[in-house]
Parts: C-alpha cells; sequence; structure tokens
C-alpha cells in the first residue's frame, strides 16, 4: 500500500492470480456456468440455443420483471440463482461468463461491470447506446482481458463468411454502393392495455441512468422504439448489415449520414420512425451505403447487396447470389461477364426472411464465444466490431433527430 511493496509480496500476489486463472480455466473447460441477464424474448431465445451446447450450463437467471424472470428460471437449471439484480449474479464467484439481453441503454454499464467481475460476456447489439460509450465498452474489455462477442451473428453463418472471401478478391469490381434493407410488413406496438402490474417491475432498475419518469407500460414492453432506452430500425436491425459492410471492406465507421424518417403508423406510439432511410457516406473508401427500413410494407425484406462494377452479391440470412453485370465494349458488343453467376442457397423459405432454421445463425454464434471462451481466443464479434456497427447507426440517428446532415466528430 502506498506505492510500497516486497518482491516476495509482488511475485506472491503473482503467483496466485496466475493460479486462480488456472483454476478458472479448468472450471470452464470442464463446466461453463453462464448466467442469463435481462430474460425477456430475445434472451430466452439464445437461451434455448445455448443450452443443448455440451459443457454449459444456465446457472443463473436475473429480470427486473417478475414474469420474464421466471419465464427465464424455466429454461435454466432447476438448481440456478434466481435473482432481480445483476449485480448479485456478476458477484457470484460460481458463474463463469454471463449472457447480456437487457435493452439497450444497459448493454455498456452491464459489460463494464461484468468485465469487472471477472465474467467472460455475450451481449446482444447494438453494443452501444450512445457515440461516446464505444470507448469505454473497448477500454473495459483490453483491461480485463475477458473474452466479449457482440450478438451480430451473420458473422458466423457459412454463407457471409465465404461471400466475405468473394468480396475481398476483387470479384465483383470496385465496390461504389452497398444496398441494405430491413422492412417488415407488422402491426406493431398498439396501445392496447397490457395490465402489468407496476408492483411486478422494479421500474427504477429498469431505468437505470435513463432520466426518471413514472412507470409506463407501453414503454416498458416497446422500448426499441423511445431513444431512453433503444434507437429505433436503425439500431435494431440495421446494426446486423452495416457490421457484415464494415467486416467486408475493412471500414471503421462512416464519415457523414442523412436520414429521413416517419411515424406513418399515426397515433404517435413511438419516438423513433416506424419508415426510415439512410444514406452513410465513406469519402476515402468511395463509397456510399443506402439503408431502408419500415414496418409498412415487406418488398425486399431483410437483405444486402454489394454492387460492384463487375457484379452485384445478394446476401439474406439463407443465402448468397452473384448477378454478373452485362459491360459493352467500345464496338457497343457485348462483353462476356467477368465473373460466373453463382448462388449458394442454404435456407429454405422466402428470400430476405428474419431467421431460417438452417443456418441457425444463434447457435452458431453462441458456440463461436463458447469455443472462444474455452481457448481464450478472440471471437469471431468482438467489442471493437459492436462499437463500429453501433456507430454508424448513431450517426444515422444524430442526421435524424437533428434534421441535417451528421458528421462524424462534428
Amino acid at each position: 500500500m502506498n506505492g510500497r511493496y516486497s518482491r516476495r509480496g509482488f511475485v506472491t500476489g503473482f503467483g496466485l492470480a496466475v493460479a486462480a486463472r488456472a483454476r478458472r480455466a479448468r472450471a470452464v473447460n470442464e463446466n461453463m456456468e453462464v448466467g442469463c441477464i435481462g430474460t425477456g424474448g430475445r434472451c430466452r431465445g439464445l437461451m434455448r440455443a445455448l443450452a443443448p451446447i455440451p459443457g454449459v450450463r444456465l446457472a443463473a437467471v436475473c429480470d427486473v420483471w417478475d414474469e420474464h424472470r421466471e419465464a427465464g428460471r424455466k429454461l435454466a437449471d432447476p438448481r440456478a440463482f434466481v435473482t432481480g439484480d445483476y449485480r448479485a449474479l456478476l458477484d457470484r464467484k460460481d458463474i463463469d461468463a454471463v449472457l447480456i439481453g437487457a435493452p439497450d441503454h444497459w448493454h455498456v454499464p452491464m459489460l463494464v461491470d461484468a468485465c469487472s467481475a471477472g465474467k467472460d460476456v455475450y451481449v446482444e447489439k447494438p453494443l452501444t447506446h450512445a457515440l461516446d460509450e464505444g470507448v469505454r465498452a473497448i477500454e473495459a474489455v483490453r483491461r480485463s482481458g475477458r473474452i466479449v462477442q457482440v450478438g451480430m451473428q451473420q458473422r458466423s453463418m457459412p454463407q457471409f463468411q465465404e461471400a466475405r472471401e468473394i468480396v475481398r478478391s476483387g470479384k465483383l469490381g470496385h465496390i461504389h454502393k452497398v444496398h441494405l434493407t430491413w422492412n417488415r410488413n407488422s402491426f406493431r406496438g398498439a396501445r392496447a392495455p397490457l395490465g402489468i402490474d407496476p408492483r411486478s417491475v422494479d421500474w427504477q432498475k429498469f431505468l437505470g441512468a435513463a432520466p426518471a419518469q413514472p412507470f409506463d407500460e407501453y414503454r416498458f414492453r416497446q422500448w426499441r422504439w423511445f431513444w431512453d432506452f433503444g434507437g429505433g430500425i436503425l439500431t435494431d436491425l440495421m446494426v446486423h448489415f452495416i457490421d457484415v459492410v464494415h467486416w467486408y471492406l475493412d471500414l471503421d465507421h462512416p464519415e457523414t449520414a442523412l436520414t429521413l424518417g416517419d411515424n406513418f403508423r399515426g397515433e404517435n406510439r413511438w419516438e423513433t420512425p416506424d419508415t426510415v432511410q439512410t444514406l452513410l457516406g465513406y469519402p476515402s473508401a468511395r463509397l456510399q451505403v443506402y439503408f431502408e427500413g419500415t414496418f409498412l410494407n415487406a418488398r425486399n425484406a431483410a437483405m444486402l447487396e454489394f454492387m460492384g462494377t463487375d457484379a452485384t452479391l445478394y446476401l439474406d440470412r439463407g443465402r448468397f447470389e452473384i448477378h454478373p453485370e452485362r459491360k459493352r465494349g467500345a464496338d457497343n458488343a457485348l462483353l462476356p461477364p467477368s465473373v460466373e453467376p453463382r448462388e449458394l442457397i442454404l435456407g429454405e423459405g422466402p428470400r430476405g426472411a428474419d431467421f431460417y432454421q438452417t443456418p441457425n445463425g444463434e447457435v452458431l454464434h453462441l458456440q463461436n464465444w463458447v469455443e472462444a471462451v474455452r481457448s481464450r481466443t478472440r471471437p469471431i464479434a468482438p467489442v471493437e466490431a459492436g462499437v463500429s456497427a453501433a456507430a454508424a447507426a448513431h450517426l444515422g440517428n444524430r442526421a435524424y433527430r437533428a434534421r441535417q446532415a451528421a458528421r462524424w466528430n462534428s
């Protein structure tokens, strides 16, 4: 203390730390004890995918709502620890790792606390709720040495991995435009009474650092569409595919963003738009990325297209397709395509579906995380990727809310 220590004390402390890490590694290799935080519908879906992985035990459950906490308990081990306070879960020495499925505004605080408690982490996207949280998240992970996977599961899907090699091979030619969509035609979020007993919710814990406000069952259940807790279509959906763009093209963040958004459903149910179009500029990469999302029409559904000078690569969660460009020579004659048409179809069902049974991205992504935890290697969607993808969404939202172009670091 007070800046003084003996070499013997330092060596002893270092040896104890190494021994503790070794004991921990053995314990994780034998049985990975996972705590699940924020056991709403999304987290429970991940729990169902994680539980069958050999050597994994869902050993603890936490949620601020009695109903979700009980639903999570039913999916966990019968002996699981159950609590309404995630810090009590993190304090347990028998928990090796945590699965975070809480609302967006809790992702970074819980991630930082989990890393400080020595837990490895799987955290849902978007990783951050604000641009300035990125540095804090990255520093926490690097300082602690924890294994952190962000829930952007496309990175673990085989067609996305193979398509990345195609893009990086240059076969598509020069890519100056990428088109992203996530369109749904679903009536969501009607303001009908939900009948939630306020006494069943720890509302103050749910709010966390969000502004103080009275309990509102609609905001509680539809938090994604309110700025205090989520970021709407851009953070909820666009982050998946903008992450693919960044991953394929070695990009970190857009320099500029323009966004047009509207609420066409009426009744002022949401703060975030139900229909949005965003243009992201990457001038140093000579690239434009255009995203469109709506809840009013499902045309194109969920897909992305890398539009190269020689071919277009179409991708969704069930397939990829290569569509060559037809070019004309100096004599106006059609030239043969520089790349052959090709498709790889893995998922059964309509193009652009949100989810496919094959390939099951959730299972593959969770398996990658478990393997990374066991081997202490970098997972496929590390914290830096989560910060990067979320930053693009935040810049797009900043442009929408300001009603003018948003520029990086402006």
